[in-house]
């Protein structure tokens, strides 16, 4: 299965099925969110359809927080209808009660006129809960395409970000025996630069090398960061696995993330070198850049 973003767009057109004759259009708007979080938008003529609308969303949609808007406009007519004379009555009578309060209210034109009679003209309903229904799942299907294609680049940058994170454990594993090596070494200098230096030796002189080489094996089993380099590589792993099987993958990356963020702070919190700490901290800067595209992942 693909990975789908939170994030996507959709819109289309129709001519609805109603007199007057008006055009029917939907809108789907996509962002990331927690659960799935569902705002309608809707003309009064349609509220009694909000029930199925909703309900065809919920059937496609997982996650996110998406707003549909549907509006009805009218079509533009070369042909103008001619207003009821019980109208202009209407208005004129509204006009004067109007200006009896308001003298300095400026009068009606006629194009006011003309938009107050076809608002005021009831729309035959017949069709346009169906129409609407029709239309909203065609763009409910080029909405859920632009998230796949949005999902797909998230799915190739996080594939990146893996890459570079191997890379850099590579360059970590080695460095860690070089270290213990080296403090071996020194601890043993040491040594027998106090055991030259002091006025009295020491009744074992053995006794003395081994106490400098437990030492030296405290201090690299404190700066041993081999475990969490085994468990960083098994996070990444199963990131690629889970953007292979594809689906709903946001909170289950969400929450590979924050282990392998765990163990990038334990590895930079066990670095005796600059050098170690320069990859881990390389990598929680790549950690964090996968954190926010997650985010967005369905």
């Amino acid at each position: 299965m693909p990975v789908y973003s939170m994030t996507g767009y959709a819109s289309g057109q129709s001519a609805a099925p109603c007199h007057p004759p008006l055009t029917l259009a939907v809108e789907l708007r996509g962002v990331n969110g927690r659960f799935l979080d569902l705002a309608l938008r809707l003309p009064e003529e349609l509220r009694a359809h909000e029930p199925a609308l909703r309900q065809l969303l919920t059937a496609r949609l997982a996650r996110g927080k998406v707003e549909l808007r549907v509006t009805l406009q009218a079509e533009p007519s070369a042909e103008l209808r001619d207003v009821p004379p019980a109208t202009l009555q209407r208005l004129a009578a509204l006009q004067e009660q109007v200006r009896g309060w308001l003298p300095g209210a400026a009068s009606l034109s006629v194009a006011d006129v003309l938009r107050v009679a076809d608002s005021a003209i009831p729309i035959a309903q017949t069709g346009l809960g169906q129409a609407a229904l029709g239309l909203t799942a065609q763009v409910l299907t080029e909405f859920i395409a632009a998230r796949q294609r949005e999902g797909a680049r998230l799915a190739a940058l996080l594939g990146e970000r893996v890459a570079q994170l191997r890379a850099l454990a590579l360059q970590a594993a080695p460095l860690v025996p070089q270290l213990i090596e080296a403090q071996k070494q020194r601890f043993l200098q040491r040594w027998a630069e106090a055991l030259g230096s002091a006025e009295v030796q020491p009744a074992d002189p053995q006794a003395a090398q081994e106490r400098a080489l437990a030492e030296a094996t405290a201090f690299a089993i404190r700066i041993d960061v081999a475990e969490e380099l085994e468990r960083l590589a098994a996070h990444l792993e199963e990131i690629e696995r889970t953007l292979e099987r594809g689906g709903e993958t946001g909170k289950r990356l969400d929450f590979l993330i924050q282990e392998l963020h765990r163990e990038a702070n334990t590895l930079g919190s066990k670095s005796p070198a600059l050098e170690l700490t320069r990859i881990a901290v390389d990598m929680k800067v790549l950690i964090e850049q996968m954190r926010e595209q997650v985010q967005n992942v369905e």
